[in-house]
């Protein structure tokens, strides 16, 4: 009895020893091997963030993404990586991908910067989910400080979401289509400009085959060219897409805004401000130009008119079929405002005094790519300030003489949750075109559309 007793010890013991490896088996499987990051990738993974965010505040935002990247490996664990990748993805127009994202530094984090939930708000609208930006909107509007809900347009975004799911429940008069053919590129596409009769279009790209080849540093896209192409009836769709065109593209940046209907006389947009030519641009300057005898565009040339060209940005200008009244956009009163729209008069050969148009169209907001009517009677705008969907939404208001009417949003078969510009209606041909935002996948790009206009109806003022 007493030899037996002296195995107890020892099986006791060995009982122990496999209990404990048991338990730490366990524990060992219950958290992960990569949840917790060493102090040491943890502060690079925060300077690298920091350096992401200097590139970020200067526009550089394809360089900062990297480093937020590069962070993310560094810190896999942190909420800050995505956090950043996410507003990164944002700003180039990934609206799936900044959801993505951001949904993944919640999960990391519920306590994140609470702006995160304004970000995947926004990113739901951009990507047409009205139900689900409501929701995050309303969690943002909790959980963050009055001034920040004030500061970030919160309500207002609330409102856009609201207003859109009204217009999009209504039967538009015609929806709009995206163009066939080759204008449409996967870089950002805008400016269209129909000519000779709508057989010919001018646009302006941001493609890699830019005159000049380069970049511009500020937004890392290519510089912005004119191109033309033709209809392709047979097809059904525009084809012959170039921008080997003599004397409209160069170094810098060059789009049309107005062409008249004969064709002959024209509207351009300048800015070589970024280039290395001896004479730049001191910002955007507009352009007047004709085409020649010889069956060429003239080389533009900015007018000569310091209330019309200034130091500031000046551009996407229209004109009246009689050649005496333009219209254009202008940031020069940009500490009260953003972007407004300008009105000025022709004497002869001379053009007068721009004045901005009345508060009736200009808000605190952004107006832009203003299209003016042959008779003068209507303007067609784009604009973030008056009440719409999401973005920029395209607007008509009458003119009154002294004053212009309320500006009448153009509805959802027009507008959409994201930026609708470059409205250019031609009633001879019951068509107009703009551009707008094509989401594909996680991406979205600008793209050019065409609208049939045989059933429109100005709206009452």
């Amino acid at each position: 009895m007493k030899k037996n007793l002296r195995f107890i010890p020892l099986i006791l013991f060995m009982m122990l020893f496999f209990s404990t490896r048991s338990m730490a088996a366990e524990k060992s499987l219950a958290i992960p091997p990569d949840s917790t990051t060493s102090i040491v990738n943890k502060s690079a993974a925060l300077l690298i963030i920091e350096d992401g965010k200097k590139l970020y505040l200067e526009g550089k935002v394809r360089e900062a993404l990297i480093k937020f990247r590069q962070a993310a490996i560094k810190d896999p664990n942190s909420w800050r990586p995505p956090y950043w990748v996410s507003m990164c993805h944002y700003r180039l127009d990934n609206y799936g991908f900044a959801m993505q994202y951001a949904k993944q530094a919640v999960a990391l984090d519920s306590e994140t910067d609470k702006d995160i939930y304004e970000l995947l708000g926004r990113s739901h609208h951009r990507l047409g989910n009205l139900d689900s930006a409501l929701y995050y909107y309303q969690i943002a509007s909790e959980k963050l400080s009055r001034q920040s809900v004030k500061n970030l347009n919160i309500p207002q975004k609330i409102e856009e979401c609201k207003f859109a799911k009204e217009q999009l429940a209504k039967e538009p008069f015609a929806r709009r289509t995206s163009m066939n053919g080759e204008v449409n590129s996967g870089y950002n596409d805008y400016a269209p400009i129909l000519v000779d009769g709508g057989k010919k279009m001018y646009f302006a790209s941001r493609r890699n085959n830019t005159t000049g080849g380069k970049m511009n540093p500020d937004d890392e896209q290519y510089f912005e060219d004119i191109y033309l192409a033709e209809w392709n009836e047979s097809e059904a769709k525009w084809d012959s897409v170039t921008n080997s065109l003599d004397r409209l593209n160069g170094p810098g940046f060059e789009a049309f805004s107005y062409i008249s209907k004969d064709g002959m006389k024209a509207l351009l947009t300048l800015n070589t401000s970024a280039t290395d030519l001896k004479q730049v641009t001191n910002s955007s300057e507009i352009c007047e130009l004709e085409f020649t005898n010889k069956g060429k565009w003239s080389t533009p040339k900015p007018i000569n008119n310091t209330s019309i060209n200034t130091s500031y940005y000046e551009g996407a200008a229209t004109m009246t079929a009689d050649g005496n009244t333009m219209y254009f956009v202008s940031d020069r009163n940009a500490e009260k405002k953003s972007t407004d729209i300008y009105v000025v008069q022709r004497t002869g050969k001379k053009w007068g005094v721009a004045v901005p148009v009345s508060d009736s169209i200009n808000t605190p907001g952004r107006e832009t790519t203003p299209y003016v009517s042959p008779d003068g009677r209507y303007l067609f705008f784009s604009s973030d300030g008056h009440k719409g969907m999401g973005g920029y939404d395209i607007y008509v208001s009458e003119n009154l003489g002294s004053t212009w009417s309320k500006p009448v949003n153009l509805g959802g078969g027009i507008n959409t949750v994201n930026d609708d510009t470059h409205f250019q209606y031609y009633p001879e041909l019951h068509k107009a075109v703009l551009v707008g935002f094509t989401l594909q996948g996680q991406k979205a790009s600008l793209d050019l559309y065409e609208i049939d206009m045989k059933n429109f109806v100005m709206p009452k003022k």
